[in-house]
């Protein structure tokens, strides 16, 4: 938690290009950060206080009155509490510049080696830990003053009832699942995808620990029904001991479950990002440097007019003494509608960013084709209105389009386009759609939003790629932009608007936001990774306590310390594995959402997505089996008494 709030608070970030959008990153990071503090501490603090319930009752019985026991718990929790601060933040301190290390070096910024430490950060960190500590005082406070001495003293040796009309709550589980699973795979716009994202984890979160509760009764109920399972000695002990935990232990792989399957979504779609870069920079700059100039009337898209502005970008370039690689400029004309059949109704009323019609949404680029034989060195010509389209990121088969009341015959389809960095921005589904000129849009012109705004506009687009050093670079493209002004007197609304990029200012602006999501994305995967770490460690050994007896009694009737081992290999291996096996299955069926999700920024590389999500999964396969390993070791350690 330190060391994300002091990068947060790092000097560097205000100085770097693409530090805010880094504080930003980093801010959401500290706060996800303390939420799953306190949720993590109070789940693992029920551990605790299970096994503390019986030491506190026999020293209510011995004669200690419940006001010394919670003086017994003040001392013990400020302790802790002062001990793990102490300790947290002087850790956080002392690890803090490896942190900066790792972030400028994702980020590929200026590694600057001053030790600061940040008192902002430490007084969040107090503050924040210091809250969760006290909540859980009060929480063991209460569970002394509200309890009675022998009920304290069995509490550890009390059983759980299995949950009544299991099949029913699993059935339920299996309900809510499958919803989610089919939300998953049957979203295709990425839009959807975002405002459903979180619908989705919440009811797949709900039926993981429905399923593991319910589905983890039923299952040993099952494996008793089985004889020739059950009645076998590796298996007896184990079978009949889960049975009667099932309800606390169903809930513990559920989060087991759950963390692993947010460390492996989370890590495979930030490494996805990170490593993906290139292709979102290639996808978001077809040229690496652009203006868009927005022209209000068609008319002034004619090659006389936008000679004008392109002569202005010419003399920026004599000024500066450059002459560009390659250049790309034409018109191009946009509006958005939804699409139902072969109809395309102009988006008046602003419908088409509601929460229900994104998959609706489709937005027409037209190019005349003048503009288009030029840029693509073909040789097409087209009569009246007919047109041939190019569907991107979508499919269209019929022979006209609709659009308003004008209608277009569609007489083949293109296998290729100009690219347009609107369209690659805005992901969703388009037609691009080539015209002979733009006199047949003229219908289309008058069309204004309830508002009273214009819905089709007209675009210039120029675009180029200069082998200049940065400093060129960026002089000649700010100039270009100033060089708009002088084209006043062509527009009769006094000017044009315009749209720009330039790949040497926004390259660390991508930096700063994917390199941040990728170490943000690491630090949480570490968090959430030692969290179920822990989860595992407290069930096995706290079930270890639990089985002691029973295991002891087994022992006494000629149970062999080999056969102890077999019974535990057993019952790890029954439910251990689930988790990992369950989280695969979120995983595999998540992919497609966040896969449209990545879209979102422009990924367009899903074999590379794929395979850092194989490598995710199997790395954290191998870690999985280590920690069963270590942990299996200490449960066995307990119940054979190895540990006395």
């Amino acid at each position: 938690s330190y060391i994300m709030q002091s990068l947060s608070y790092s000097p560097l970030l205000i100085e770097m290009r693409g530090g805010r959008n880094l504080e930003l990153i980093l801010s959401l990071g500290k706060f996800v950060i303390a939420a799953f503090a306190l949720l993590f501490l109070f789940y693992t603090n029920s551990f605790v206080i299970r096994r503390r319930n019986r030491e506190f009752g026999l020293y209510n019985v011995l004669g200690m009155g419940k006001g010394d026991i919670c003086a017994v718990v003040f001392w013990e929790s400020l302790y802790i509490t002062v001990i793990g601060l102490g300790a947290g933040i002087a850790l956080g301190i002392a690890l803090s510049k490896l942190g900066e290390l790792g972030l400028l070096n994702a980020i590929k910024a200026d590694i600057d080696y001053k030790f600061t430490v940040a008192p902002e950060a430490v007084f969040f960190t107090l503050e924040v830990f210091g809250a969760i500590f006290f909540i859980l005082f009060v929480r063991s406070l209460l569970g002394v003053i509200f309890s009675k001495p022998m009920s304290l003293l069995k509490s550890e040796n009390v059983g759980e009832k299995a949950p009544r009309a299991n099949w029913v709550i699993a059935a339920i589980g299996v309900i809510i699942l499958g919803t989610a699973y089919y939300l998953s795979v049957s979203i295709q716009s990425p839009m959807t995808a975002l405002l459903l994202f979180f619908v989705a984890v919440i009811m797949v979160i709900v039926a993981t620990y429905l399923i593991f509760i319910s589905g983890s009764v039923a299952l040993c109920r099952i494996l008793q029904k089985n004889k020739k399972y059950y009645y076998k000695k590796n298996h007896f002990v184990s079978v009949s001991s889960m049975v009667y935990r099932m309800k606390r232990n169903g809930a513990g792989l559920a989060s087991i479950c759950i963390l692993s399957t947010m460390v492996l979504v989370m890590i495979s779609s930030t490494s996805s990002l990170y490593f993906g870069m290139n292709d979102v920079i290639a996808s978001r700059f077809p040229m690496e440097n652009e203006i868009a100039v927005s022209i209000s009337k068609s008319e002034n898209t004619s090659a006389e007019s936008t000679d004008l502005i392109k002569k202005e970008y010419e003399k920026v370039f004599e000024k500066y003494g450059v002459k560009p690689e390659k250049t790309k400029d034409f018109c191009y004309s946009f509006i958005t509608g939804l699409l139902t059949d072969t109809r395309i109704e102009p988006d008046k009323d602003n419908v088409a960013y509601s929460t229900t019609m994104y998959d609706s949404v489709r937005s027409l680029y037209f190019v005349k084709a003048d503009d288009y034989n030029r840029e693509m060195g073909t040789d097409i010509s087209l009569d009246g209105n007919d047109v041939l389209i190019y569907p991107y990121r979508c499919t269209y088969d019929a022979d006209s389009l609709t659009v308003d009341d004008l209608r277009l015959n569609i007489t083949g389809t293109l296998d290729k386009f100009p690219e347009i960095s609107d369209a690659n921005v805005a992901v969703m589904p388009s037609f691009m759609i080539l015209v002979n000129d733009f006199d047949v849009l003229a219908p289309l012109e008058s069309i204004r939003s309830s508002s009273g705004e214009k819905l089709m506009t007209f675009k210039y687009y120029y675009g180029w790629n200069l082998d200049a050093d940065d400093d060129t670079v960026t002089n000649v493209f700010d100039d270009m932009k100033s060089s708009i002004l002088n084209l006043e007197h062509i527009e009769e609304d006094g000017g044009y608007s315009y749209l720009s990029g330039c790949l040497v200012y926004e390259k660390s602006d991508f930096l700063s936001t994917f390199g941040g999501l990728f170490f943000v994305g690491i630090m949480l995967s570490i968090v959430f990774i030692f969290a179920a770490v822990m989860i595992i460690y407290y069930k096995q050994v706290s079930e270890g306590y639990e089985d002691r007896a029973k295991f002891d009694i087994m022992q006494k009737v000629g149970m062999t310390k080999a056969d102890i081992k077999k019974s535990i290999n057993s019952q790890v291996l029954t439910v251990f594995f689930a988790p990992l096996l369950f989280a695969g299955v979120h995983l595999s069926f998540a992919f497609p959402l966040v896969w449209k999700l990545l879209q979102l920024f422009n990924l367009s590389n899903l074999s590379l997505v794929i395979a850092v999500t194989v490598i995710a999964f199997a790395a954290f396969s191998i870690l999985y089996a280590i920690v069963y390993k270590i942990t299996a070791r200490a449960y066995y350690s307990i119940v054979s008494g190895v540990g006395d």
